[in-house]
């Protein structure tokens, strides 16, 4: 019997680049328990009887170590005894993906917050996410998800999101900053396509009622105490992803675009359109370094209103900085940080953190001048660790502190699951 070859990627390459009309007769997966190998040939690009091709194959192992329920992934190339047949084997490390989530941060004025959650990314062995979290913001909210991007086929999904969401928010007027209680209960569905490896869309709706309630602070003539009033919310999200992972490394660039219409019921909340675009870039620096940034524009419907839709906050810009500290119609902030890995075994990584938040924000009814302003500008260094469990998916556990250095500034821990971008 002729003896199995196994064909490295690099020369595997070399060789396809001779052997054009070679054939798959046979794909193997192995090293998977969980995640089903059906699922795995649903999503690949190669199939039994087509041409043998490096650059389809090197797609599907990029793909597959995207997904939730995978650390890592490999493929052998191997000839059968018919000349010019061959047999792809994909290699699978597993993840655990039953995985609790939590984030929780403090500042200097004795503020405290958590949020803790618990999600399983393997449903049914398809990757199907299901999850749900309860938070603790002086008030208590939950939430739960559903997600399945390839339901239907190996490019279209749905996916179906729940929140009753409960905070106190400082709404900032002119006579002073008042307090209101804010519920948020929304029911959202969303359709998801796959154009290609690189490029997916989101598409959906989203119906929410907003429920304000005047508790302490100042008040204005034009501003209600308490109101309470039904949106709808059309919601499209395109992303552009080329990042490439090697366990806790990442290197590339992705782009995130979110853009949303609201129609409100009342005319205390006009009806307004708000749009963001995360930037992000991934740079591996030698053998242990991981270089990572993270740009943030966005713009809204310019209304002089205290309910402004772009928050100052410690879980979505600014570590340090304190829950819901401003707000504005407009955004511009650059996260950055360099991640140095300290100690990696066999499954457990130890990384350092150094970084830089700053942003600036548009007030409600400006200009775009109000981004110079040094008044809505906040420059946050700090330093952090990550905790990383290499075979449990997202088995991240950062902390990370912000020293403000702008003026009334505030400085804090920030503590959460997974990287912070």
């Amino acid at each position: 019997m002729q003896k199995k070859i196994l064909i490295t990627p690099f020369l595997f390459v070399l060789f396809c680049g001779f052997a054009q009309q070679q054939t798959i007769v046979e794909i193997n997966i192995q090293g998977n328990n969980k995640t089903k190998s059906s699922f795995i040939r649903k999503i690949s690009k190669i199939k039994t009887g087509t041409v043998l091709d490096s650059v389809l194959i090197e797609s599907d192992i990029r793909r597959i170590k995207r997904l939730p329920s995978v650390a890592h992934a490999y493929f052998q190339v191997h000839p059968t005894e018919n000349e010019g047949d061959y047999r792809v084997v994909y290699g699978i490390q597993e993840n655990f993906t039953i995985i609790p989530s939590a984030n929780v941060y403090t500042t200097n004025d004795d503020e405290f917050a958590f949020r803790v959650g618990l999600y399983e990314f393997n449903l049914l062995g398809q990757n199907i996410t299901l999850g749900g979290f309860y938070q603790d913001d002086i008030y208590s909210s939950f939430g739960a998800s559903i997600r399945s991007p390839y339901l239907f086929s190996s490019k279209a999904g749905l996916a179906f999101n729940y929140q009753s969401l409960t905070t106190q928010e400082p709404v900032f007027l002119d006579t002073g900053t008042a307090d209101y209680k804010y519920n948020n209960t929304s029911y959202e569905l969303l359709g998801l396509y796959e154009f290609n490896f690189q490029n997916r869309i989101e598409l959906g709706v989203n119906y929410f009622n907003e429920d304000y309630q005047y508790k302490s602070g100042a008040t204005g003539p034009n501003v209600p105490l308490d109101f309470d009033v039904n949106k709808l919310l059309y919601k499209l999200i395109y992303e552009y992803n080329n990042l490439d992972y090697y366990f806790q490394y990442v290197s590339g660039f992705r782009s995130v675009l979110n853009f949303q219409y609201v129609i409100s019921t009342e005319d205390v909340l006009p009806d307004f359109v708000i749009g963001w675009n995360d930037f992000l870039y991934y740079h591996r620096i030698g053998k242990k370094g991981n270089w990572a940034s993270r740009l943030r524009l966005g713009l809204a419907t310019n209304d002089d209103s205290p309910f402004a839709p772009f928050a100052v906050d410690n879980n979505l810009n600014i570590r340090g900085v304190g829950n819901t500290i401003d707000r504005g119609t407009g955004v511009i902030v650059l996260n950055t940080e360099y991640r140095h890995t300290l100690l990696d075994k066999d499954w457990f990584v130890l990384q350092s953190n150094v970084f830089v938040d700053g942003g600036s924000w548009r007030n409600p009814g400006g200009d775009f001048g109000d981004f110079g302003d040094t008044q809505n500008f906040r420059l946050y260094p700090g330093v952090g660790f990550r905790f990383m469990h290499k075979r449990i998916f997202n088995a991240i556990f950062r902390i990370d502190y912000g020293y403000g250095v702008t003026e009334e500034a505030t400085n804090g821990f920030v503590f959460g699951i997974g990287q912070y971008f």
